[in-house]
């Protein structure tokens, strides 16, 4: 999965879409995925990333990424094509 280009995260979690002017904010966890999609990571990696770094068991992980994913869908904020 792709973001969008012109996608602006700041480190406190706010995310704004110049192209739609909508604005969201994110948890701290939130913020570590979607570097992570930034850094061009696929599921497994963040997966990984997460699993070592919280206290959360693979099934609640892979729910709650497909959920946030989804929603990243949902509001346009990745590539058509993904």
């Amino acid at each position: 999965m792709k973001l969008k280009k012109n996608i602006a995260i700041s480190e406190s979690g706010f995310v704004f879409d110049p192209t739609s002017g909508e604005s969201f904010s994110l948890n701290p966890i939130a913020i570590e995925i979607l570097n992570l999609l930034q850094e061009g990571k696929g599921q497994i990696d963040i997966s990984d990333f997460v699993l070592q770094k919280y206290d959360v068991d693979r099934d609640t992980f892979e729910n709650n990424y497909f959920d946030f994913t989804g929603m990243l869908k949902q509001f346009n904020l990745t590539e058509k094509n993904n």
